[in-house]
């Protein structure tokens, strides 16, 4: 099963100040809007996004369609068929995706350990 580029987004306090701290490791600003409370950094093939105040707890995220430089991919599996799946296999969603759509859609599952899972394509 192919989830798509991988990052973690990570909720916090002070988004100036967090960035300034993932600059010290090597992190430079990808995308995001500061003004709108949220940067995803990069850092070789390894992105953070950093949110202040969208959410609570960090998120594991997955985009289907993008490569780790959030390009477009050629092929890959859609979010839909990916929802599909894993229901399949009996994985309860906190949300879905609306499977009589195509395009951007996002879906959230939850590990044994409460952290949250998105796989959240944008193409």
């Amino acid at each position: 099963m192919k989830l798509g580029a991988f990052s973690v987004s990570l909720s916090v306090k002070d988004l100036n100040a967090s960035k300034a701290f993932y600059e010290k490791l090597g992190f430079s600003v990808f995308g995001g809007d500061a003004a709108h409370n949220y940067l995803i950094m990069k850092n070789g093939d390894h992105l953070i996004g950093l949110f202040q105040g969208m959410f609570e707890g960090n998120i594991l995220t997955f985009n289907p369609g993008w490569d780790q430089d959030a390009q477009k991919l050629d092929s890959f599996t859609d979010v839909r068929e990916l929802q599909k799946a894993l229901k399949a296999k009996g994985i309860a969603f906190q949300t879905e995706a609306d499977e009589t759509t195509s395009g951007p859609a996002s879906f959230v599952i939850v590990d044994p350990d409460g952290n949250a899972i998105l796989v959240d394509q944008h193409v």
